[in-house]
């Protein structure tokens, strides 16, 4: 089990790296791709998540996949909530990673950019502030993802990478698609790992690190997702 741990621990944390570390290059200044867009940052989290997978094989990064598995009957309670908060851990290491990376970035742009997209950087944020309506997209987005993933797994598991592969493309189409009004977190760890990170990291200019918008939307929103995902792959997917 440590050995299984320690790989969703470096798996989710390298994930962040790879996410949010897009993110500080494309916002910061004096970065090489500075500017580059939303596409840039989408396409460098999906294959990002793919390469993820390519090392560490059948991990969760999730906590909430680790929920549809719970539901499905392929853990235990006590593992969901050791893997969740390990998940969780790995986001924060990631992110303070990145933030090591782009130290001088960092403090280049703390005077010219405002401190809440310096937050944005590590943690989603609605394009609208409407908690209802953001709390369904995450979650139906969340639904989405992980029926995809799970569907992916059970028809093309014995494809030697495409697993990856396909969910590579699965994050783009639902980046794109469904991501345009909170910024398609679907994940606690995603989200509340570098949350927790911008907290704690010593800031001259600081925004709030809103942990009401982080709880209830990209929080809890993705486990009522997982338990649709789940729901709905076993009795009408029959997967």
């Amino acid at each position: 089990m440590i050995h299984q741990l320690l790989a969703e621990f470096m798996g989710t944390a390298l994930m962040i790296i790879f996410g949010v570390g897009v993110h500080a290059d494309e916002v910061l200044n004096r970065t090489k791709y500075h500017g580059s867009g939303h596409l840039f940052s989408i396409t460098t989290w999906g294959f990002g998540i793919a390469v993820v997978l390519f090392i560490f094989g059948e991990v969760y990064i999730n906590p909430a996949m680790a929920m549809a598995q719970l539901i499905l009957g392929n853990i235990h309670f006590d593992y969901f909530l050791i893997v969740s908060l390990v998940e969780v851990l790995g986001g924060v290491f990631g992110s303070i990673i990145v933030y090591i990376m782009y130290a001088d970035q960092f403090k280049l742009s703390e005077k010219d950019i405002d401190p809440v997209i310096v937050r944005n950087i590590f943690s989603t944020a609605p394009a609208i502030r409407n908690l209802p309506r953001n709390f369904f997209v995450e979650m139906f987005a969340t639904f989405v993802f992980l029926t995809g993933i799970l569907a992916i797994s059970a028809k093309a598991g014995d494809v030697p990478g495409m697993v990856p592969l396909a969910v590579a493309f699965l994050v783009w189409a639902v980046g794109m698609g469904l991501g345009g009004t909170t910024g398609f977190a679907m994940n606690l760890a995603r989200d509340m790992g570098p949350r927790i990170a911008y907290t704690i990291i010593p800031w001259k200019r600081r925004a709030s690190s809103d942990f009401q918008y982080g709880i209830l939307v990209p929080g809890i929103a993705p486990f009522v997702g997982a338990i649709f995902a789940a729901l709905f792959s076993k009795f009408y997917l029959g997967l």
